[in-house]
């Protein structure tokens, strides 16, 4: 499987997305900067990875949202490559259009950094197929990680089976504990949790390497 992370100014979680494919692949991913705006040609996995892209400023992801890269990101989703949005990336395909709904500050009002136990929701797409539902503990960092959209938005979400992932112990007030949505051609996945710092066990476990392996086993 041939894979590229996304890098932008105040990306912090490009190296750890990079190690994560690695690790999961075998084969090195494309480091493409953001303003070169050219997914390599053969992709089938772009992630986004999280961090504070232009510092956080304005809405978390509207400046990454304007870069040059991101015609390149709906060309690849377009013609059937795979997008996995973590945390700040997660926040940029909302902020783009490709996935629905926003990430708003936390209820509490507080950066929440701990493991979180996640419900999976479907193990019917790309990214959750080597998983036999259940629970799983994948770490979580953020301070605007409060899934927001409209009740219809939300309606749909849940009727077409495309919420990924829900919280256990909701950290930051999302909507119906909603912790990754996919988008409606089964291409896109956004979520807060970090499945690329659950790889190796050494950094937080193991659980987020099925996610890796699924998407190996669609592409």
């Amino acid at each position: 499987m041939k894979t590229a992370v996304i890098v932008f100014p105040g990306s912090n979680c490009d190296r750890d997305a990079q190690v994560a494919l690695r690790h999961a692949t075998g084969q090195e991913p494309a480091m493409v900067w953001h303003k070169d705006g050219t997914i390599p040609d053969g992709t089938d996995l772009v992630m986004v990875p999280g961090g504070f892209s232009y510092g956080d400023y304005l809405r978390c992801g509207a400046m990454a949202a304007n870069s040059p890269v991101i015609s390149q990101l709906h060309a690849h989703a377009e013609r059937g490559g795979y997008i996995l949005g973590v945390c700040n990336g997660f926040q940029i395909l909302c902020e783009t259009g490709l996935l629905p709904g926003a990430l708003m500050r936390n209820t509490g009002l507080e950066f929440v950094c701990r493991p979180e136990r996640l419900k999976i929701e479907t193990t019917n797409s790309a990214f959750t197929n080597a998983y036999s539902g259940g629970e799983i503990t994948i770490p979580i960092a953020h301070h605007d990680g409060n899934y927001v959209a409209d009740d219809a938005t939300l309606d749909q979400l849940e009727g077409d089976g495309r919420v990924a992932f829900r919280y256990l112990d909701n950290p930051n007030g999302s909507a119906r504990n909603i912790a990754g949505v996919i988008s409606e051609n089964g291409r896109v996945l956004g979520m807060m949790p970090h499945p690329e710092r659950a790889i190796g066990g050494h950094e937080g476990g193991t659980d987020g390497l099925g996610m890796f392996q699924s998407l190996m086993a669609a592409a």
